[in-house]
């Protein structure tokens, strides 16, 4: 029955050796947001609660990136397999141009109109104008950390992820310490709070970038050519748009969707504690879902690597044996983690996070969901972005990843919760339930095999064709 599981140790080898780097890369991020989690928790339930609220809009731009990076990773992982370095040049130019535009909007509305956008986020006026003082400055970082996303993304579909991991892992130390300095007022510095916590970040997210130019200039594995970067061409830009857009579409209606959520919360009675309660479970949850993403992130390099090189012969097989692994992977995490919800966290990590009782409770409840639906998640995830998504599907990943959020999900979370006022349990069960119609939506097209494909065909651009 899972004979297609028998690859060989090759197989799983390579599987490890690109996926490692990229755990140890979101790791650093994770531990980011963590660390950023604890310092702001330690100045109350309302500043914790404040910074969530002002990342909504901010996990929105990180998901346009993130779409930007993934749906580059379609063309340039199958570039990569034939070689094609001109045309990733190309692909990158067209990414630094989008990502720019769409972050300089962004870090424009946030300076001029924060507490408008805050509004919108949630209806608690204790919160507002501290989330609205965070998002002034930390919406500069995304002008660097945009280019930074889309280059280091080049180089994770180029089977080159140890670079993701060295950047964002230095930019995990300088948060930690600037957030030090400048949250609590150390080393003569003034305490300034959320405000000292977006510096910090704002100040890491530079690091990031300068560090990444330096090794663009310097790196002979993939030599940048300007005038490809700044010439991208119109042949090539029609196939990004192609490719590359339902991708983008797909994360921007995610995140947006994902966003949501965090409104319904933020508008229903008692929205200090739950989104404090939901800022600790956020990253707790981003934590034990790092292997999975990774996983993901693998299996799009290596599905895309093997149809651009032409071998297409075992590429079901292959898909299948990955996402079968994630399943695996979520079941050995989310058991564990619904263990340490009950009997650990809330005499150990609750009270690090000054956490009141009512919102411990739904930290605990908040997890026990996560936990619970963690192995369809996993499978969710890794057969839409990694699969579908690496064999060039994007249309039909897209909708396979938006319609049950939009059409299923969303309406019930708001029903639930702000129509019927029936509590955050029944939130988080409408938010859970979009998984079991991806799970079957995600296999029945897994199992066509129609999402085989070279979108690479007649892309080959010549450097004179500008």
């Amino acid at each position: 029955m899972f004979s297609y599981m028998n690859r060989g140790r090759a197989f799983y080898r390579n599987v490890v050796t690109l996926a490692l780097p990229i755990v140890l890369q979101n790791l650093c991020t994770t531990l980011l947001g963590l660390i950023d989690t604890f310092m702001v928790g330690s100045l109350g339930e309302a500043p914790l609660a404040a910074v969530l609220v002002a990342n909504t809009p901010v996990f929105i731009i990180q998901l346009v990136i993130f779409g930007l990076q993934s749906g580059s990773s379609v063309l340039i992982s199958q570039f990569w397999g034939k070689g094609d370095t001109d045309s990733i040049n190309r692909v990158v130019g067209i990414g630094f141009y989008i990502a720019g535009a769409i972050a300089a909007v962004f870090a424009g509305a946030m300076f001029l109109v924060p507490e408008q956008i805050m509004a919108l986020m949630t209806d608690n006026r204790e919160l507002i104008p501290l989330a609205a003082r965070y998002a002034r400055i930390v919406g500069f970082s995304y002008l660097f950390n945009s280019i930074t996303g889309v280059y280091v993304g080049a180089h994770r579909a180029m089977e080159n992820p140890k670079l993701g991991m060295a950047v964002f892992g230095i930019s995990m130390l300088t948060n930690a310490f600037l957030n030090w300095i400048f949250i609590f007022g150390n080393l003569g510095a003034p305490a300034l709070g959320v405000e000292g916590a977006a510096i910090a970040t704002l100040c890491s997210r530079i690091v990031e970038f300068v560090i990444t130019f330096t090794y663009a200039l310097t790196n002979r594995r993939f030599p940048l050519r300007p005038r490809l970067i700044l010439r991208p061409g119109g042949q090539l830009l029609r196939k990004f748009f192609r490719y590359s857009g339902p991708v983008v579409i797909n994360e921007t209606m995610w995140g947006t969707g994902y966003s949501l959520y965090k409104v319904v919360l933020g508008h229903m009675e008692g929205s200090t504690e739950i989104l404090a309660a939901r800022a600790l479970a956020g990253n707790v949850e981003d934590l034990c879902t790092i292997v999975i993403f990774a996983i993901a992130g693998t299996t799009a390099i290596v599905i895309g690597r093997e149809i651009g090189a032409g071998r297409r012969e075992c590429l079901f097989e292959m898909g299948a044996a990955l996402d079968t692994l994630a399943c695996l992977a979520g079941l050995l995490i989310g058991l564990p983690m619904v263990a340490c919800a009950w009997l650990i966290f809330p005499q150990v990590l609750y009270p690090i996070f000054h956490l009141s009782p009512i919102a411990g409770d739904i930290t605990t409840m908040m997890l026990t969901f996560v936990g619970v639906f963690l192995p369809l998640r996993a499978f969710d995830t890794v057969n839409t972005v990694g699969v579908l998504r690496g064999g060039g599907d994007v249309r039909v990943a897209t909708l396979i990843d938006i319609i049950p959020m939009w059409c299923v999900s969303i309406p019930l979370s708001a029903l639930f919760g702000l129509g019927l006022k029936w509590g955050i349990f029944w939130v988080y069960a409408g938010m859970m339930s979009e998984h079991f119609i991806k799970f079957v939506l995600g296999l029945t097209r897994l199992r066509s095999r129609a999402w085989i494909n070279d979108v690479t065909q007649f892309a080959h651009v010549k450097e004179d064709a500008t």
